[in-house]
């Protein structure tokens, strides 16, 4: 994982490994003898700047925040006051330790950017820079102190400041660029002295192995805002053999620097569009987030496009179909490097200060396409378009069915990552996601919701009616496959007793229309699902006097009813005792198909739309 990521860093990386990219929010504008001018706030961009493996303990040449080029302690008081509130102090209270720690705590940011420009106090380019914190302070830092909370907007405070000079960003200037490769071969230099280590990754021992941070990684979810460490050892419980710290890993500086880039560049990259309502949103090129606490990046071994990975955020029926049809006939993408190259996604979550992988996976791009092709076959469902009134086939995303486990409306429910993260594996490596999600599933089904105008929502809706299709498909050791629309062949129990549910409660509903209160679905859908023998002797009495109403007001309909509930308890015979959690499910998913097939064949006789009188209200999927 480790190695791929740091080919990946290797690819994206530009120019020498002594500078990383670095945003700039705002240029502090000085003149030649150093003292302060205006600041400039401007839309970030992103320049070449000295590269450092962890902010912690270290500060950058002539580019940072404010805490360090300023001395500025607003942001960090504010950020710590409301902490101190949190853990309980008063106002008071709270106002006098934060500034204490704010204090002491920028004086030690600042203290490291003043000793960092120091090294260099040799550049001539960079006197007046000296003179704005030395001879002449006064008109520089102090100045530039007074007038950065009135140039400066609160919400940009906290970007990078870059310092300008007649018109040049100092930092960018090539005798910068040049002394700062001077200092990075020295250290590297410097820290090869003695033996040399071989790197577990690329196992050379060109670069120095040591007890150094390898870097942050932004902007995982449930992680620190200043970043998570993919790799650390913090504590001597994890260390052997004599090593400390980070030599235990045995990755080299360059490596770690790599790897770094590499996640943090998978992790961030993106670009601004605009939704429907033309508000600015922000679309991740290789992230996708699983529910709140879960995200996972992909990437290739060597450049292409992945048009299919959008799919699971937003399916296209017709080129979802047009993939199922070209796998099927073996046909194969026109690209030469097809075969070679390869497909990686990692699936990792936040834990304070550092990250837990959750799940690597690494398949050919052959592998990729077809099991994307089979996935979204498996996941296919037939439902009634009340719309156009005709069945079509529905292909969920996959956040569709990761949100069909969970509660309705709670977006933090912990179950949607856990779920994501699942049926992910299972999808781009053909395989059988866990029966659990088979369970929850059908708790949510049996739940009963109603409307503030007392109508039923719909708890089964058709992401959940295709999830429990995959579970029992996937899992299936060699039994009956579910259809993704009603199977007249399929001769299971579980299965016809879940049509049979969905018939009489049609005929309910055909036989009382809108006085209907609380249907046979919520009061008998639970126990008939888990338990039905004794639950369809009660069920079939009551449909008998739903049938004799109905035979009064429309008679031919009654006969049609009451010949295909015959011929369903034909085919069962004896009702189960009791259903496994896959005979449930098989239940579940023949209840649906029964009823997509009654709101369908209202289509060629009107009287059948008796049977969809009390339809219920479709859920949000």
């Amino acid at each position: 994982m480790i190695k791929e990521l740091v080919e990946f860093g290797k690819r994206i990386r530009k120019g020498h490994d002594a500078f990383k990219d670095e945003p700039i929010d705002v240029d502090l504008v000085i003149k030649e003898d150093g003292s302060f001018d205006k600041f400039l706030t401007i839309e970030r961009i992103f320049r070449p700047a000295e590269a450092l493996s962890s902010k912690k303990g270290k500060a950058r040449l002539l580019l940072d925040k404010a805490e360090e080029v300023l001395g500025y302690e607003g942001g960090v008081f504010q950020n710590k006051k409301e902490k101190l509130i949190k853990g309980g102090y008063n106002e008071e209270q709270a106002l006098i330790k934060a500034k204490e720690e704010a204090h002491k705590s920028v004086e030690y940011k600042h203290g490291l950017f003043l000793e960092k420009l120091n090294k260099y106090s040799y550049l001539d380019i960079l006197n007046p820079v000296f003179q704005f914190y030395y001879s002449n302070k006064q008109n520089g830092l102090e100045k530039a102190l007074e007038n950065f909370d009135k140039q400066v907007a609160e919400n940009e405070r906290k970007g990078n400041i870059a310092f300008r000079v007649n018109n040049i960003r100092i930092h960018e200037q090539k005798e910068v660029y040049e002394a700062i490769i001077k200092e990075f071969e020295k250290g590297k230099t410097e820290k090869l002295k003695g033996i040399k280590k071989i790197c577990s990754v690329c196992g050379k021992s060109d670069f120095p192995i040591i007890d150094e941070p390898h870097g942050m990684i932004k902007k995982v979810p449930e992680g620190q805002s200043t970043g998570s460490a993919l790799v650390s050892y913090n504590d001597t419980a994890f260390e052997s053999y004599n090593l400390k710290g980070n030599e235990n890993s045995s990755i080299c500086t360059n490596c770690a620097k790599n790897y770094v880039e590499g996640l943090n560049w998978l992790m961030t990259n993106g670009n601004y569009t605009r939704d429907e309502k033309n508000k600015t949103k922000f679309l991740f090129t290789n992230r996708k987030n699983f529910g709140p606490d879960t995200t996972m990046v992909f990437w290739t071994r060597e450049p292409v496009n992945l048009p299919e990975m959008d799919w699971f955020d937003n399916p296209d029926d017709e080129q979802v179909a047009n993939l199922i049809e070209s796998v099927a006939n073996a046909k194969k993408m026109a690209v030469s490097n097809f075969q070679s190259n390869q497909f990686y996604s990692l699936t990792l979550s936040g834990a304070a200060a550092r990250i837990a992988v959750r799940d690597w996976v690494e398949i050919s791009l052959d592998d990729y396409r077809d099991n994307i092709a089979k996935w979204f076959e498996d996941v296919r469902i037939a439902y009634f378009d009340s719309g156009v009134k005709e069945l079509k086939k529905f292909y969920p995303s996959l956040y569709q069915l990761a949100w069909a486990c969970s509660k309705e409306n709670d977006n933090k429910d912990p179950v949607i990552s856990r779920a994501a993260q699942y049926l992910w594996k299972s999808a781009i490596k053909n395989q059988a996601p866990p029966t659990w999600l088979l369970r929850v599933i059908l708790k949510r089904i049996v739940h009963v919701k109603t409307s503030d105008d007392g109508k039923v929502i719909n708890s089964f809706t058709k992401a959940r009616a295709s999830l429990i299709r995959l579970v029992l498909n996937r899992n299936n050791k060699g039994g009956t496959k579910m259809k993704e629309q009603i199977d007249f062949e399929n001769a299971s129990p579980a299965y016809l007793s879940g049509r049979l549910f969905a018939l009489i409660e049609g005929i309910q509903s055909a036989a009382l229309g809108k006085d209907l209160n609380a249907g046979i679905r919520e009061r008998f859908f639970s126990a008939a699902s888990s338990c039905p023998s004794p639950t369809f002797g009660r069920l079939l009495r009551l449909m008998q006097n739903h049938l004799t109403k109905l035979r009064q007001e429309k008679p031919g309909l009654a006969v049609i009813l009451d010949r295909e509930v015959v011929e369903l308890c034909g085919k069962i015979k004896i009702f189960p005792a009791i259903l496994s959690l896959e005979e449930q499910g098989q239940f579940a998913l023949g209840y649906f198909h029964q009823k997509q097939h009654n709101y369908n064949r209202a289509k060629q006789n009107k009287e059948f739309e008796l049977l969809t009188e009390n339809m219920e209200e479709q859920s949000n999927e």
